[in-house]
């Protein structure tokens, strides 16, 4: 991929630790998203910039995907821990979550509505485990109104290590370069 006549960004939430992982619960040291992330910025050459709370989810699954459920009905807005500096210099940002309860994590939602992403192309990227990307694209097209939002792709959270050929068979078809 020539990544000179573009800039990439490749922008994630993932969770380490407990997550429902080919079913059942298990202790990730690596986020599944963030799997996939690593291997877009392999293939873009992109920067990669981590999504993160403040405010840490509990460290239980069980816990994190109530808090969650409680974040989507209050339309919350988690409050994250940095900014990307330069988000101008990007023309293209790959936007990764896990889907969580049919949609983004809301420190996505934050992290959407706290540039302005005009004139720039989205591409999201979801990992999960029987939900596909949900309603998140239509989330994305309605936060960023005057981006243009490509088609995403959707991994099982358990067969995100073994995706790297159909990363790279999507980011090759959605002819970015």
């Amino acid at each position: 991929m020539n990544s000179n006549a573009k800039k990439y960004l490749i922008a994630y939430y993932s969770r380490r630790g407990e997550n429902y992982f080919n079913g059942s619960i298990t202790d990730l040291k690596v986020g599944n998203t963030e799997v996939v992330a690593g291997m877009i910025q392999n293939i873009t050459g992109g920067d990669l910039f981590h999504i993160e709370t403040v405010k840490a989810y509990p460290k239980g699954y069980t816990e994190t995907t109530n808090v969650a459920k409680d974040e989507l009905r209050a339309d919350a807005r988690p409050e994250l821990t940095g900014r990307v500096t330069n988000m101008d210099d990007y023309d293209v940002i790959f936007l990764g979550y896990p889907n969580w309860w049919g949609t983004m994590p809301m420190p996505v939602f934050t992290f959407l509505e706290s540039y302005d992403f005009s004139w720039k192309t989205i591409i999201p990227f979801c990992t999960h485990e029987g939900s596909g990307l949900g309603r998140s694209e239509q989330d994305i097209r309605k936060a960023c109104s005057k981006a243009k939002v490509l088609s995403g792709v959707a991994i099982r959270g358990g067969s995100s290590a073994s995706s790297q050929s159909l990363v790279s068979e999507w980011i090759d078809k959605l002819n970015i370069s």
